[in-house]
C-alpha cells in the first residue's frame, strides 16, 4: 500500500483555516440509505476515500446508479428490492463499517446470494459480533471457516426483529442489527449500557425510517419504506482531531475548522482537550439533516494528564491513538482504560501505539483495555511503522511536529483510506518559526 515517506515539521508552528475532509462514517451511511431508498438521493461533501469508494462499489454490483464529481454523489436507486444478484463477489477492502454493515443490509435484502470478501487485514477482523445477532433474527450467512471471518456468504431468507443488548458499544454491530431490522416482522431493539455513534439512527430517521432512541434503547419497526433524500456530510472530527492535537502540541499554535461535525456521541475529543488544558471553542453550531456541525478552534495552552475511561471511550474510539502522543507531553500521567475496542481495529492499536510511541523515547506502557503514558518526555526522531493503520499513519506524521529528528513513515499512503489530502493539508497550515 504505499513506500516510506520522511517528513519534519520541528522548529514549526500550526495556524491558519481548515475545512477537513467529509465524515466517514456519515458518507459510508449516506450511499448505503441512499442505495436502500427508491429514487434520487444527492450527497454534497462525500469522502472520497478508499474506505468509502468500496461502499460505492458494492452499490454498483447491486444495481444501483450511483454517480461521483469530486465530493458531490448522485444515487438513482431502484430500492432494496429491486437489487440484483451480483455476478462477482462484493469487496470491502480494508473498510470494517462496509463489511460490518453490509451483512445487515444484504441479510434483509432480496438477493438471493452475496458473497462478502475484504483484504488481508479485514479478514482477520471479527464478524461473528455481527453474524450472531443476524442469525438469530433469521440470516442465512455461512463460512468456509468456524470462525466466521470473511469471505461470508449471505442468502435471501425472511427475518424477524429481535430485542438485542449490545455486549460492546459497537455501533456497527448496531447499525447491522438497525439495517437488518428495516425489513424484518416486528420492530427491533437494540440495547446499549454505553451509547456508541448515532450516525445510523439519524439518517435512517431522516430517509423516513420508523426509528426511536431513548436512554440507550434504539428500536426500528420493519416494512419501512425509505425514499431518496438530500445528504450534507459535515467535516470529520476524527480526521481533524490530528490537526487539533497538533495545535495542542507546539506553543504558539491555534487552528479553526469550518464545516466540522460536532455529533455529541463523536465529540469526546473536544472534552479531552479542554481536561488537558488546551483551550477549546466552538461557534456557529447549526443541524443538518439531523447532524450538528460548526466552527471549532483550537489553541495551545500548557497540558495536564487525564483519565480517559467509561462512557467517554465510544466517542473517541479512533482518536485513542493521537491522545496518547498528546498525553506523552503532558505533565504527569494519563491513563487510558475501558478501551479493549482497539485491539480490533484495523490493528491492535493498542500494541501498535504502544510500540511505535515507545521508538521515539516515550514513556508509555500497554494495559489490558488501554495504555498508561508518563509525561512531558522529549521525542527523538526514528521510522514508525503503520501497520497499514490509516490513524496510525498520521500519529507518526504529527509526531513529526515535536520530534528533534525527522519521522520516516512506513506504508503512509494508507493514509487515503480516510484522509487523502492529508499531507497537503499538514503543509497548508504549519509555519516555520
Amino acid at each position: 500500500m504505499g513506500n516510506l515517506k520522511t517528513i519534519h515539521y520541528n522548529k514549526s508552528i500550526v495556524s491558519g483555516k481548515l475545512e477537513v475532509p467529509g465524515d466517514k462514517s456519515i458518507s459510508h451511511r449516506a450511499i448505503m440509505l441512499g442505495s436502500i431508498a427508491e429514487g434520487k438521493t444527492k450527497i454534497s461533501g462525500f469522502l472520497d476515500g478508499e474506505d468509502c469508494l468500496r461502499t460505492i462499489d458494492i452499490f454498483k454490483l447491486l444495481g444501483v446508479s450511483i454517480e461521483r464529481v469530486g465530493t458531490d454523489v448522485s444515487i438513482e436507486s431502484p430500492g432494496i428490492n429491486n437489487w440484483k444478484t451480483p455476478t462477482e463477489e462484493l469487496y470491502a477492502g480494508n473498510s470494517g463499517t462496509t463489511a460490518r454493515l453490509m451483512l445487515g443490509i444484504l441479510a434483509g435484502a432480496k438477493v438471493s446470494s452475496a458473497v462478502l470478501t475484504g483484504d488481508e487485514s479485514l479478514s482477520a477482523r471479527p464478524m461473528d459480533r455481527v453474524t450472531k445477532p443476524l442469525r438469530a433474527m433469521g440470516a442465512s450467512i455461512s463460512s468456509e471457516n468456524d470462525k466466521d471471518l470473511l469471505p461470508l456468504k449471505i442468502e435471501a431468507g425472511s427475518m424477524t426483529a429481535i430485542d438485542y443488548t449490545n455486549p460492546v458499544a459497537s455501533a456497527q454491530v448496531k447499525s447491522a442489527i438497525l439495517f437488518a431490522g428495516l425489513h424484518a416482522e416486528g420492530t427491533t431493539i437494540v440495547r446499549e449500557n454505553t451509547v456508541s455513534r448515532d450516525h445510523t439512527e439519524q439518517m435512517l430517521s431522516h430517509f423516513g425510517a420508523k426509528v426511536h432512541s431513548s436512554n440507550g434503547e434504539i428500536s426500528i419497526t420493519g416494512g419501512n419504506s425509505l425514499t431518496g433524500k438530500d445528504v450534507h456530510v459535515p467535516g470529520d472530527i476524527s480526521s481533524a482531531a490530528f490537526f487539533m492535537v497538533a495545535a495542542a502540541l507546539v506553543e504558539g499554535s491555534s487552528i479553526t475548522f469550518t464545516n466540522l461535525g460536532l455529533n455529541p456521541t463523536r465529540s469526546g475529543i473536544l472534552d479531552v482537550l479542554q481536561n488537558m488544558g488546551v483551550d477549546v471553542n466552538v461557534m456557529n453550531e447549526s443541524d443538518v439533516n439531523g447532524e450538528r456541525s460548526g466552527t471549532v478552534t483550537i489553541a495551545y495552552n500548557k497540558l495536564i494528564p487525564t483519565e480517559i475511561s467509561g462512557a467517554l471511550i465510544p466517542r473517541l474510539i479512533d482518536e485513542l491513538p493521537i491522545i496518547a502522543l498528546l498525553a506523552t507531553q503532558a505533565a504527569g500521567t494519563t491513563i487510558i482504560k475501558d478501551a479493549s475496542e482497539l485491539r480490533v481495529k484495523e490493528t491492535d492499536r493498542i500494541a501498535a501505539v504502544t510500540n511505535e510511541l515507545s521508538k521515539l523515547g516515550a514513556n508509555i506502557e500497554a494495559t489490558v483495555d488501554g495504555m498508561i503514558i508518563h509525561g512531558p518526555t522529549a521525542l527523538r526522531g526514528g521510522t514508525m511503522d503503520s501497520y497499514g493503520d490509516h490513524r496510525l499513519g498520521m500519529m507518526a506524521a504529527i509526531a513529526s511536529l515535536i520530534t528533534t529528528e525527522p519521522i520516516t513513515i512506513k506504508d503512509s499512503a494508507c493514509i487515503d483510506i480516510s484522509y487523502p489530502t492529508f499531507f497537503e493539508d499538514l503543509e497548508e497550515i504549519t509555519r516555520v518559526f
